[in-house]
């Protein structure tokens, strides 16, 4: 296995739909053996297959819960019943090939969020916009269908944080940074870290661990 540099926002790959995978043999094995490597190493929760350069239909996600979002609002999103109910019963995993399907629920359109963002349950970072992280408001569940390493079809279905890791690898793979999806004021905080450091153009990668 081998740890794979990381694109940053301005690498053409990360901003244009992918393809899908055509051929599940060694290649497309190997290919998601790295994804995870890099992704433990960098560290990250997921990651997707544009952001190492590549561009196809492609994910991996490794969450173990825990986080500050699924601690506050375990109850109202049954989180602890998560294995009787189906959910989140995919903690570690890859995906080819993906759909999803956001689920706006009736906590969802407001029940137990704010009107804006939570600073701190609900900030997102990204490795190809490294080194800040911005809140943004997502769908409180999802269903991810796709097929794994070997073509065989596979469901998940996932509320809280694990929702949300598969909404923003799903939206690598369609082009779309979650720095495209801020409201204002952090969309124009965003715009000015990416300036500053004179990404937005090709040519800028970081490799985890170096």
């Amino acid at each position: 296995m081998t740890i794979l540099p990381i694109c940053i926002t301005g690498e053409p790959v990360l901003h244009r739909c992918a393809d899908p995978v055509e051929s599940f043999d060694s290649t497309l094995a190997d290919l998601v053996a790295d994804m995870t490597e890099t992704m433990h190493a960098a560290p990250g929760v997921g990651l997707a297959a544009p952001l190492v350069g590549v561009g196809l239909q492609v994910f991996v996600w490794s969450y173990r819960g825990g986080g500050p979002f699924d601690r506050r609002y375990a109850h109202a999103l049954q989180l602890d019943r998560g294995p009787e109910l189906g959910f989140n019963d995919a903690l570690s995993g890859v995906v080819i090939n993906p759909t999803l399907d956001l689920v706006w629920d009736d906590a969802g359109s407001g029940a137990i969020l704010e009107t804006e963002p939570d600073m701190v349950c609900e900030s997102e970072g990204c490795l190809s916009v490294p080194g800040v992280q911005y809140p943004l408001r997502r769908a409180l569940g999802a269903v991810l269908r796709g097929y794994d390493a070997a073509g065989s079809p596979i469901t998940v279905a996932a509320r809280g944080w694990l929702a949300r890791i598969f909404q923003h690898e799903y939206d690598h793979l369609r082009g779309t940074l979650y720095v495209d999806r801020l409201d204002t004021p952090y969309d124009e905080v965003a715009r000015a870290h990416i300036a500053e450091r004179g990404w937005g153009i090709p040519g800028y990668t970081w490799t985890p661990g170096e």
